[in-house]
């Protein structure tokens, strides 16, 4: 796990199928309040649905480095290299766009519908999240977690119903042949870990 890298050069090699779903699948397995899985995993590979993402992905990620971003913000995205221009939305073969479900919806006898609460449910998406990211790396595959805000856009270009709201943007495929990533260090073990 230490190897794993953020990308964002991304190789137009399709991904297998399998090593999606066996990446979702796992995902799944993660623990969630009261088990209630709060998560759906929206797979997009339509270059036509991608272009519609990235486009809007821009446009809000635009506003933000030009007009919304505090500059200690910007300042430490810097070392980065980041700015609002998001080709790997389209480049890379697959999108993985994870959705939480703050409720169910389901219908009494009488037809009207019924919410049911969920638990912890940023807490068990965030997790499932960890445990998707982990599995992809694994896989062989590189990954970039990208959260424009705001992020309705995925709503209305995925059609999901209003007990869903968008979580996390996965960029997933192959790293291209002159990938690049920023030079970065982690926090040693010794810095983020205590004995009590």
């Amino acid at each position: 796990m230490a190897s794993r890298r953020t990308v964002r050069h991304y190789s137009t090699d399709p991904v297998p199928d399998a090593l999606i779903d066996d990446a979702i699948a796992v995902a799944g397995s993660a623990p969630s309040g009261a088990n209630m899985q709060p998560w759906r995993f929206i797979v997009v590979r339509d270059p036509e649905v991608k272009r519609k993402i990235r486009e809007a992905a821009e446009q809000e990620e635009r506003e933000f480095y030009e007009k919304r971003a505090p500059d200690d913000w910007l300042d430490a995205l810097a070392p980065l290299g980041t700015d609002w221009h998001k080709a790997f939305l389209e480049d890379a073969p697959c999108l993985i766009v994870v959705f939480r479900i703050d409720y169910e919806i389901a219908y009494d006898a009488d037809g009207r519908e019924q919410h049911v609460k969920q638990y912890y449910v940023s807490e068990s998406v965030g997790i499932a999240c960890g445990f998707l990211l982990a599995a992809l790396h694994v896989a062989g595959l590189a990954t970039l977690t990208h959260t424009p805000s705001p992020m309705g856009f995925l709503s209305a270009i995925l059609e999901r119903p209003k007990n869903e709201k968008p979580f996390l943007l996965i960029p997933v495929g192959y790293p291209s042949p002159d990938a690049v990533v920023p030079s970065i260090e982690k926090k040693p073990l010794d810095e983020i870990r205590l004995d009590v």
